[in-house]
């Protein structure tokens, strides 16, 4: 697919064409792109933009497009500027949260750069996330749905409970699978459940369908979540990594994670079936469940 110059200002041209997502939703992601970039150069004035810009490049943006491909599921026509708007903000906090994490968690890269303090120090990290929440509030103005505001503000408070609780959790001697879990119900699921909740209320979706949807994104964050640490267990310390050496590292325990991960993501498609028929763009969520595939 052929971009329009400008369209790659974030993801870059190469990051969208390694992206795995781009083969079944590649006109989605250049949408998100462009909306994204232009509530980023409504700060062109800032001197926190380039550092912004800095902070959104390369990612997936997997949660803005859960948004627009529930909005779009849900309503059975094309997404609109306001879903596209909403996704930025989605992105933007995910965007937040990350500059945090590394701080607190101290990565020294993130998608194979310097993470965000690496390259501008703690203190500027600190006021540019500040700065995020700023714009994110400014794009809750300009939607007018004070429900998809309140899904941002429940979104950004259970990420901080989940990011607190792993705080704790690191300095216990012990955890449990389910404390593990309630961590990712939390800190990564929570925004997951957002984006495709706020999609179904965009869609003007029934209170079932936006039910099913709302679970389909929790359940789906979770998989994602575990999925995400089987990859990776070995090169981080953290939480799961705590798990597999409680367990001894036994292949047992990687092999019971794997089928958890699988059960989520199956419970997830499951939630899609309630909204089948509501558009054609449930086939695209449905191949997003299936998170080997499309290597997220």
């Amino acid at each position: 697919m052929d971009y329009p110059q400008g369209r790659s200002w974030l993801l870059g041209r190469r990051n969208i064409e390694a992206n795995p997502l781009t083969d079944f939703c590649g006109e989605y992601l250049a949408h998100i792109e462009d909306a994204l970039k232009r509530e980023l150069d409504l700060y062109s004035w800032s001197e926190f933009h380039a550092p912004l810009r800095y902070a959104c490049e390369g990612g997936k943006r997997i949660r803005p497009l859960i948004l627009v491909l529930s909005a779009e599921a849900i309503s059975g026509k094309k997404a609109n500027g306001d879903s596209y708007m909403a996704a930025s903000a989605i992105e933007l906090l995910h965007t937040e949260s990350i500059i945090h994490d590394d701080i607190i968690d101290e990565e020294n890269t993130r998608r194979g750069k310097p993470s965000f303090h690496v390259k501008y120090g703690y203190n500027s990290s600190i006021l540019t996330a500040d700065f995020v929440l700023g714009v994110i509030l400014d794009i809750g103005s300009k939607l007018k749905n004070p429900l998809v505001v309140n899904e941002l503000s429940n979104a950004a408070t259970r990420m901080s409970e989940g990011e607190m609780m792993e705080i704790r959790l690191n300095k216990a001697p012990q955890i449990t699978e389910d404390d593990y879990i309630k961590v990712l119900e939390h800190k990564t699921a929570s925004l997951f459940r957002a984006s495709a909740r706020i999609g179904a209320i965009l869609g003007e979706g029934t209170e079932e369908q936006v039910r099913a949807m709302t679970s389909f994104g929790q359940l789906l964050g979770v998989a994602y979540q575990i999925h995400d640490d089987l990859i990776d267990w070995n090169n981080e310390d953290k939480l799961f990594n705590m798990l597999v050496k409680q367990n001894d590292k036994s292949a047992e325990f990687v092999d019971r994670m794997e089928k958890l991960y699988k059960s989520y993501s199956a419970k997830a498609k499951e939630e899609l079936k309630k909204v089948r028929g509501a558009g054609s763009t449930v086939r695209h969520l449905e191949l997003l469940t299936d998170l080997a595939s499309v290597q997220i």
